[in-house]
């Protein structure tokens, strides 16, 4: 392991900054943690926990000063690289203007494993096909990305079953893990970039003993998952469930809110808008984040193919663990267990897997 220690994140946010990046990391806000920008590191949140349970999300106080004593947040990278909402094109006078990709330079701040295996996820989404996204790949290859080795799994986690986490192994930067007595960071470096950056930094060269304290706060976080599921031939067994009785049933207690799908950090469907100004001159034709539980969504000729909430649900939670690999060749979900966190009516998905299979 190439690896160096700081004591402390406000030189790397000033040597940021400084390169031009807007560093974009977590913060509290509306009672919960949230992705934003940040311009030093008091702005982090030091000494904040959370406590997640299916449909249920609180922040708590913790009796220590660590920075990321929490689990997932309700943000992921996909707010960075497919934006909620996006101007595609504008119609002015009967003129054309296409719109210019905003592709600004950010250094994501935070990013688990879990969401680190999504952006791959995503990668393979919008550029492994025949017709790759330039927005996307504009918007990817402007962003640096900073990852956090979990140290403090949530009670709806179960990336060690995907085999996503809870250590970054691949797609960062720069990757940290924090240590306690005395507190300091251990950073490695991932890419040309983030071995340029660390140079730019106070640091000092990692011991034997930091690298084992790292190593241990892995392999602890790693038996703390608080759920967890049976991937051995989710594909072909989730393929052959089609008629089971469970989709009616997690149907009666699903309200097709999208949260699901909107806090996903692998989830990628969207949809247009049109508008036009009061005076009817200029047109824009907007893209949108969308979602498969939506009526309206897959409606062909007038009618929804997918009229009852319980296919909709089979329809989801079939692609994430079955047909994504037919489509993409991997599994559309990463473990972070979102998804079960912001249910309103607390669905577990791993719960219903269980069931289903």
């Amino acid at each position: 392991m190439n690896a160096v220690v700081t004591e402390s994140l406000e030189p790397l946010i000033a040597g940021l900054r400084s390169r031009g990046f807007t560093v974009v990391g977590p913060t509290t806000r509306d009672g919960a943690v949230r992705f934003a920008e940040i311009s030093c590191a008091a702005q982090l949140p030091a000494g904040r926990g959370d406590e997640q349970q299916p449909g249920r999300y609180r922040l708590t106080e913790r009796h220590d000063a660590l920075v990321f004593g929490f689990a997932a947040s309700p943000d992921s990278a996909k707010r960075y690289t497919q934006p909620p909402r996006q101007s595609l094109f504008r119609m002015r006078e009967g003129t054309v203007e296409e719109a210019e990709a905003e592709a600004p330079r950010i250094a994501l701040l935070g990013v688990r494993a879990c969401d680190l295996a999504a952006i791959a996820v995503q990668d393979r989404v919008f550029l492994g096909g025949r017709h790759p996204d330039p927005a996307y790949r504009k918007r990817r290859e402007a962003m640096l990305l900073i990852a956090v080795n979990c140290a403090v799994p949530g009670g709806t986690c179960f990336c060690v079953s995907m085999g996503t986490g809870p250590k970054a192994t691949a797609g960062f930067d720069l990757a940290l893990t924090e240590l306690s007595d005395p507190h300091r960071f251990l950073i490695e470096t991932g890419s040309g970039r983030g071995a340029e950056i660390v140079t730019t930094i106070s640091h000092r060269p990692a011991t034997g003993d930091d690298i084992s304290a790292a190593e241990e706060i892995s392999r602890v976080a790693a038996t703390r998952m608080g759920r967890q599921v049976d991937t051995d031939g989710i594909q072909e067994r989730l393929a052959g469930a089609h008629d089971s009785p469970r989709w009616a049933e997690v149907a009666s207690r699903c309200l097709a809110c999208t949260n699901c799908t909107m806090v996903c950090p692998t989830c990628f469907c969207t949809t247009v808008e049109d508008s036009s100004d009061f005076t009817g001159g200029v047109a824009e034709r907007t893209e949108v984040w969308d979602s498969c539980f939506t009526l309206d969504f897959s409606e062909v000729g007038g009618s929804s193919v997918r009229g009852s909430g319980s296919a909709r649900y089979r329809q989801w939670l079939t692609h994430k663990f079955s047909t994504w690999f037919d489509q993409f060749g991997m599994s559309g979900c990463v473990g972070c267990g979102r998804c079960i966190t912001w249910c309103p009516t607390g669905i577990d998905v791993t719960e219903e897997l269980g069931c289903i299979l």
